[in-house]
């Protein structure tokens, strides 16, 4: 599967759809397709990693230091479709003690509608 990044946008969230492997090679790709999006004016995103077949250290950084980026712009970082490989990556590194994983797009939009001032 090749590494690729949309997004688009829904009901005020920045929905980001990551497929492939983001590792070593991706990561800079990933970081700077995100720094494009939240210079764009993307503040509240939506990571769609269902498609997302493997999860390395570099990977994680780069979702860290997006997730900080955006909290000193009070924009917001959630993420969906996390299958069980990812999902204990995030576990095992405690990550799940700062981002919010979302079954569906739609429990990360009532999320964010309701966190709304």
């Amino acid at each position: 599967m090749e590494f690729a990044v949309e997004h688009r946008v829904e009901k005020g969230l920045t929905v980001v759809k990551i497929s492939g492997e983001i590792d070593v090679f991706t990561s800079p790709r990933l970081r700077e397709e995100l720094l494009d999006i939240i210079d764009n004016g993307g503040l509240h995103l939506v990571i769609d990693l269902g498609e997302v077949t493997f999860l390395d250290s570099t990977g994680l950084g780069v979702l860290v230091g997006i997730y900080h980026r955006l909290r000193a712009r009070d924009g917001s970082m959630s993420f969906m479709g996390v299958n069980d490989r990812v999902r204990r990556v995030f576990h095992v590194t405690q990550l799940t003690k700062i981002f919010v994983l979302h079954r569906s797009l739609e429990d990360a939009i009532a999320a964010h509608e309701a966190a709304a001032p």
